[in-house]
């Protein structure tokens, strides 16, 4: 750790008296210019090139790079990936319409970031370094934070990036961006002030946990005012231009719903920056988009794209037996992952009647079989997952005990007591004969009968009423033929127990309309992973964003779950943080939101023998368009021999 740590009596002036953070410049600010706020005398001030809420930074202020890149990787060429379904736009931020998934890429903030998705540095949980803003500066207590800026950073335009524009982005998405972070935000940063062109500060709530908030601000992307002014331009509505920011790609060419190129941004300021150095090594970055997983691997075959991540264990077992693949043009590589697996499955929408009863949440689940499931489609190719952190130091285990249990028994009544006492709760499990196991049946049918719901003499389920029960499950026709078949079994299954399901393919277009509208009752995708207790526990978990919230397809609403963040954001040290995670996952298994689908250990890819990367990849991200690059002989190699075109 290189964090500096000094007192200072009264506001942010240096010894000589000179107001704190010019940025480079390092000009001396005249006498009118108003302090930020009072501070209470003596107040111990950090001012780092990093934050870690533990403040035990691995790399020093003079980190010439990240340990895991290769410094010296060439630049050049373009990598080519695939896509399925469709896009209308380039901002990602709108709640109407199907933006490019990757549009966010364009933007940068106050700390580095993986820009393709993931968090930077890839080698630590807890850290966050410096980009636009050259340090950060806050109190112990975490009251406020100052971002001392760089003074050349400038937008694709070459306009210069300043502290003005951090503002205006930061209340251009209380304003108009997407509902659950706008409620958020508002309820625990409670102002934001330019000090200077190269200074600002943000002013954190009182009586909250402060633990995440600077990494929050720091990794709001920034974008340019002026272009907003003079465009017209709104966060919260489809557009088809890139918003004006500063990353190192920006988009180039692209044909809706058939491609987009992202080529390197020749304004670029950061290049030589610390925390660039051996990434973004491609020139251009090309998605191809499809309309069906058979059209998509068929292209790879062709070579029409050069990278692929294998997300189907059918193609994976038996896909990968074509011309290139025999000649070596093509490698097949299965990389081992240190982060838990995605929280894939079949999700309750609790909101909806009747699936805001656990119990039949539970019913429900035992009409899902994963051995057959394993056998018949996936190859036995995949393992049952069984936690929402699967693998991880955090993963709930057997009946709590020690600090775990009295971090359960200090919540009080929002804990049920069988939560105390008993077993985690783990997957079922199935015969993997046939798809329908009649001992899940019966299980299923007293627990249906347990929440008021009985089969008729028409064999169907009813309520007390008479009424059939009736699902809408959300399928996308985009999806790959072994996800849709599990759908279909497990549809089947309830339809056997008497279980009206509507599943009618859609496109991606409404399809991302009715996710974000939570207009389902079931839908197979994922919930996100944590590694931290950060305030995104709230947007994935929280009951107060649960209804807009993109990241909590259950629209899980729990006062236990609730308690258990609150707490969680309260922790001091690493070991208090994961005690409370242990008890989050615990109970969201308890509250039975996800019917568990397998996993894969590793990250299965495939691509033509023309991509390198460093030997040791760091352990959370497996970084393709963040430190991989082109040999640009093999690239030529391959084209004359016919492989690419």
């Amino acid at each position: 750790m290189s964090e500096k740590t000094i007192k200072i009596a009264g506001p942010m002036f240096d010894r000589r008296g000179v107001l704190r953070g010019m940025g480079a410049a390092g000009l001396a600010v005249g006498a009118g210019l108003k302090a930020p706020l009072a501070f209470a005398s003596e107040e111990e001030i950090i001012r780092s090139h990093g934050y870690s809420f533990y403040g035990d930074l691995k790399y020093p202020a003079d980190y010439p790079h990240f340990d895991y890149v290769n410094p010296n990787a060439p630049k050049g060429g373009q990598i080519t990936l695939s896509a399925r379904g469709t896009f209308d736009g380039f901002n990602r931020f709108a709640w109407r319409g199907n933006a490019e998934s990757d549009s966010g890429v364009v933007a940068e903030a106050m700390f580095a970031e993986m820009p393709w998705g993931g968090g930077a540095p890839a080698d630590s949980i807890t850290d966050s370094y410096c980009l636009i803003a050259r340090e950060v500066e806050y109190p112990k207590d975490k009251t406020w934070c100052v971002f001392h800026m760089r003074d050349d950073v400038v937008f694709r335009d070459g306009s210069p990036l300043r502290a003005q524009d951090a503002a205006f982005t930061h209340n251009l998405f209380l304003e108009q961006g997407i509902r659950s972070y706008s409620r958020a935000v508002k309820e625990r940063i409670s102002g934001v002030e330019v000090i200077d062109d190269h200074t600002l500060r943000y002013t954190f709530a009182d009586g909250i946990s402060r633990r995440s908030l600077i990494g929050q601000v720091g990794g709001t992307p920034i974008f340019s005012e002026e272009w907003y002014e003079k465009t017209g331009e709104r966060l919260d509505e489809p557009s088809v231009l890139s918003p004006m920011a500063s990353g190192p790609y920006q988009v180039g060419d692209y044909e809706f719903n058939r491609y987009v190129v992202y080529e390197r941004n020749p304004n670029y300021w950061g290049w030589d920056h610390p925390a660039n150095v051996g990434r973004h090594n491609f020139d251009r970055i090309r998605v191809e988009y499809f309309s069906d997983a058979t059209a998509e691997f068929e292209a790879f075959k062709a070579g029409v794209y050069t990278f692929r991540t294998e997300g189907s264990t059918k193609q994976w077992a038996t896909g990968y037996n074509f011309p290139a693949i025999d000649r070596g043009d093509v490698k097949k590589e299965a990389i081992p992952r240190g982060t838990a697996p995605s929280n894939s499955g079949i999700i309750f929408n609790t909101m909806r009647a009747p699936l805001d009863n656990r119990t039949v949440r539970h019913a429900l689940s035992l009409a899902f079989n994963f051995e057959w499931t394993k056998e018949s489609l996936q190859f036995d190719l995949t393992t049952q997952r069984d936690s929402f952190v699967q693998g991880q130091d955090w993963e709930a285990k057997g009946a709590p005990e020690g600090d775990e249990l009295a971090f359960l028994q200090s919540l009080g009544d929002v804990v049920p007591a069988e939560m105390l006492t008993e077993d985690v709760v783990m997957p079922h499990t199935s015969k993997a004969s046939t798809p329908i196991d009649r001992r899940n049946k019966r299980a299923a049918l007293k627990l249906f009968e347990d929440a008021g719901w009985t089969v008729n003499d028409a064999g169907q389920m009813v309520d007390e009423a008479g009424a059939q029960m009736s699902l809408d499950f959300l399928v996308l026709s985009s999806w790959d033929e072994t996800r849709l078949a599990s759908i279909d079994a497990f549809v089947k299954t309830l339809a056997n127990w008497g279980i009206k399901v509507k599943a009618d393919k859609v496109d991606s277009a409404q399809g991302q309309q009715r996710f974000l509208d939570k207009d389902y009752d079931l839908i197979h995708t994922r919930i996100l992973s944590f590694s931290t207790a950060s305030t995104s526990l709230r947007q994935l978990f929280g009951s107060e964003t649960a209804e807009v919230s993109s990241y909590n397809p259950s629209t899980l609403r729990n006062d236990m779950v609730d308690a258990i963040i609150d707490k969680a954001l309260a922790a001091t040290t690493r070991a208090e943080e994961i005690t409370a995670m242990t008890a989050l996952d615990r109970a969201l298994r308890y509250e039975r939101i996800i019917v568990n689908a397998g996993y894969v250990p590793e990250a299965w890819v495939a691509y033509y023998d023309m991509f390198e990367r460093p030997e040791n990849l760091p352990p959370y991200a497996v970084g393709l368009l963040d430190f991989w690059w082109l040999n640009q002989e093999k690239e030529a190699a391959l084209k004359a021999s016919g492989a690419l075109r």
